[in-house]
């Protein structure tokens, strides 16, 4: 593995990502685990793991994240800047980017070279974001890596309309009991959820990108069900989960760069 330029840690509220990078921007080493709240153990444990043992003094670090502050870094950085401009740095594109995590949905306006236009999050309810799949999911007992399968089984999409997460597990245990088959019922939470996305989204303009990162952009039928909301099509970026420690691992490097 080539020597980290600098490194980038997204410590979100479901995993820990970080990435190593050299000066290309190029991604040499990755680091993902689900959160733990001992933070700072973690982000050393991160740290050794990419080669960047004694952290700060050695290479840049950059960290974003809901711990970010806990975090042995030369910058913390929102993740509304890191998810941009890791998005950018991936996919040379502005656009629209939707990243879906696990106690947010962020919208993010991307203007050329990574800048951010404008925004919007949802994180005052967790209907809207990935826990809600999560949560539900894990009441039907479908595996995270089994979703896809299920959906594309559904003969019909059963309407899940509770807009509260501890409510649509009641209301999904009610249409368990009534006897709708399980695979209608991840379709319709999928159709759910992807239209709170689209709404906190908005009108597509004709002919621009529409991009998706987080975790939640692994699921194929997620990304579908986005698509048909938004009525656009929906790109994931690659290695969507570590867009945002990607954005954190350049920025640093570039505080670090001589100036002209």
């Amino acid at each position: 593995m080539s020597a980290p330029a600098s490194v980038g840690v997204d410590a979100g509220s479901t995993t820990f990502k970080a990435v190593a990078i050299d000066g290309e921007g190029r991604i040499v080493a990755s680091f993902l685990e689900p959160a733990d709240p001992r933070i700072e153990e973690q982000a050393a444990r991160a740290l050794a793991s990419l080669g960047a043992e004694g952290g700060v003094p050695a290479v840049p670090v950059g960290a974003t994240g809901y711990g970010r502050r806990r975090v042995a870094a030369t910058r913390a950085l929102t993740e509304i800047t890191c998810h941009a401009r890791g998005a950018f740095f991936r996919t040379r594109e502005p656009g629209i980017l939707v990243d879906v995590g696990g106690q947010d949905t962020k919208v993010v306006r991307v203007g050329p070279g990574g800048t951010v236009l404008d925004f919007a999050m949802n994180d005052k309810c967790a209907a809207g974001t990935g826990r809600f799949l999560e949560v539900v999911l894990a009441r039907l007992r479908v595996p995270p890596g089994e979703v896809a399968q299920y959906v594309a089984r559904a003969s019909r999409t059963v309407p899940v309309t509770s807009t509260c997460t501890v409510f649509a597990e009641s209301e999904v245990v009610s249409l368990v009991a009534r006897g709708e088959p399980v695979e209608d019922i991840v379709k319709g939470l999928h159709a759910a959820l992807a239209s709170r996305v689209a709404s906190l989204v908005g009108p597509v303009p004709a002919g621009a990108r529409v991009f998706m990162s987080g975790g939640v952009a692994l699921n194929p039928a997620m990304v579908d069900a986005l698509s048909q909301a938004l009525g656009a099509p929906v790109a994931v970026v690659p290695d969507p989960q570590l867009v945002g420690a990607l954005g954190a691992a350049l920025s640093a490097l570039e505080a670090e760069a001589p100036r002209t």
